[in-house]
């Protein structure tokens, strides 16, 4: 019964408007409170899963996307991707969504990609033809692979959360990625075929050459991040320090990170990151709270009454977070149910890593899919078109989402291949 109330206050108070950390706080505090437990406990509980050195990889990720954003590499990036893909069918709209695969390997925000590159590729979309709310539309889907490629800070927080390997986590997320890329890239060749699109003409061997040499410095940043960490030479939150270190270098070779900028991005990443930690704090208390009561066992159980298979129980799961996805941000989704989900995972025998990259996809699909969908209301800001026009331009970009979640969710190797061919079994 006191875990059914706390769970309908919690609801109450997010569609109250209230903030999510003074809603689970609130929630939390209730419960303990009637529970007669020592509020010590709740303090305990919260700083103790915030006292992590691997948590700092959070803040610095962070900070080197933001300082990466600085030296305004959008124009290289999309360059490069011209270069690369214009000449498919769908041209600028390809290149939309392969630019976002690079990007990613510099930001792993999708809101990072919908506003850097959606304000220039939009309205440049739009000048050649393309119509604006298709242009938005594929914006929007493209960014989904932000959070894959590292740096991830999605990752980075599940793995703090679920005590997985985040250098596992990190590998695990580049080939879901190329695929969810790679049907992206496929449903628009087939629609501009069908609509007649525009598309470039194939580029010239050096044209490609100096593409390249332009954008080679944002090809680096993930590689850099990986390899370092595969190698041994420094852990996931020593290598996002490096990714730091290396933003700033590039600010100072292209001499266009000003001081002014510099102080811009350590601010955004002071309140990106105390957002973050707070929830993560008061989200460690309340699943300990749904722990101790047995919400994992009680879910785990429902779903064994519907089947025992771990592939049925997975697309169970995955029905649940893409509800879940559809009315909370997915940062704070993933770090509220990542500690109630894992257990009941483990007891499919799901392997954590894999889950952790369908969780982190599927939870970022909410960010575009109404209402809550924020990228949806970036996209059509710059594209200048209504809510209606935005949502109906989505809908056939939700096909191959949903095709990518489904071959992720029934070709484990997918996610495990580079994890295992690296670390071992």
């Amino acid at each position: 019964m006191l875990t059914s109330l706390i769970i309908v206050l919690l609801l109450v108070l997010l569609f109250t408007g209230m903030p999510l950390v003074f809603a689970i706080g609130t929630a939390s505090m209730t419960y303990f409170w009637f529970s007669d437990i020592n509020l010590a406990l709740l303090t305990q509980r919260m700083t103790s899963s915030i006292d992590s050195f691997l948590i700092l990889a959070i803040p610095f990720f962070f900070l080197a996307g933001e300082l990466m954003n600085a030296c305004k590499l959008t124009d290289r990036i999309i360059n490069l991707a011209r270069v690369c893909v214009g000449h498919i069918h769908g041209g600028l709209a390809q290149v939309n969504i392969f630019a976002s695969l690079i990007f990613s390997g510099m930001s792993g925000s999708p809101t990072a990609d919908t506003t850097a590159l959606g304000s220039v590729l939009i309205p440049a979309m739009k000048r050649e033809g393309y119509p604006a709310p298709f242009s938005a539309a594929v914006t929007v889907a493209s960014s989904m692979v932000g959070p894959m490629v590292p740096p991830s800070v999605s990752l980075v927080i599940y793995g703090t959360l679920a005590n997985v390997s985040v250098g596992r986590l990190l590998l695990a997320g580049i080939v879901p990625g190329l695929v969810i890329i790679g049907t992206q890239m496929a449903f628009t060749y087939f629609y501009a075929r069908f609509a007649d699109l525009p598309r470039y003409e194939r580029a010239s061997f050096p044209e490609l050459r100096s593409a390249v040499a332009q954008g080679f410095a944002a090809l680096m940043f993930p590689v850099i991040i990986v390899s370092g960490i595969l190698l041994g030479i420094f852990s996931p939150t020593e290598a996002a320090a490096v990714a730091v270190l290396y933003a700033l270098c590039l600010g100072f070779i292209y001499k266009n990170v000003s001081i002014r900028d510099m102080v811009g991005a350590v601010t955004t990443t002071a309140l990106g990151t105390a957002r973050i930690l707070s929830i993560i704090a008061v989200a460690s208390a309340f699943s300990w709270i749904m722990v101790r009561e047995g919400v994992p066992l009680a879910i785990a159980n429902s779903i064994s009454s519907v089947s025992e298979d771990p592939l049925i129980a997975l697309f169970l799961i995955v029905l649940m977070l893409l509800g879940v996805g559809l009315l909370m941000v997915a940062s704070s989704a993933e770090i509220v149910l990542t500690p109630i989900l894992v257990p009941v995972i483990l007891q499919f025998g799901i392997d954590p890593v894999h889950f952790g990259v369908i969780m982190v996809f599927v939870l970022i699909i909410g960010g575009a899919t109404p209402p809550v969908g924020v990228l949806l209301f970036i996209a059509q800001d710059i594209a200048k078109i209504s809510h209606l026009q935005m949502v109906r331009a989505m809908l056939p970009f939700y096909v191959p989402l949903v095709i990518a979640v489904v071959l992720l969710v029934c070709f484990p190797q997918i996610s495990l291949f580079l994890p295992n061919l690296v670390f071992g079994l």
